[in-house]
């Protein structure tokens, strides 16, 4: 339902990000305090899908903000090639970096 209203795509999805900025600039990131955005994760989307990817709840919860956080600070897997490269390179980068707790 989200999914539709914000980016016209008629399909249920795991995990929508709403950024606070247009584009994010590394002094912003960089300040004290800096409202990226909100991340919205679709539960029931991410119990289904910790089964089938063989994962606890909470690692795929972990995941699915991982991705989230990612777009609000620029990433966009979306645009495939380099941009899909770079996004997954870095959420593997971070999970590994966050393990397994």
């Amino acid at each position: 339902m989200l999914n539709l209203k914000y980016r016209g795509i008629d399909r249920t999805t795991d995990i929508l990000s709403f950024p606070q900025m247009k584009e994010p600039q590394t002094s912003d990131l960089k300040s004290q305090v800096c409202l990226l955005g909100d991340i919205v994760i679709n539960l029931h989307r991410a119990e289904r899908q910790a089964v089938e990817y063989g994962l606890t709840l909470k690692e795929e919860l972990k995941r699915l903000l991982v991705h989230g956080l990612l777009h609000l600070t620029g990433y966009d897997h979306e645009k495939g090639g380099y941009a899909e490269k770079k996004m997954n390179d870095k959420t593997r980068y971070l999970l590994a970096r966050l393990g397994k707790n």
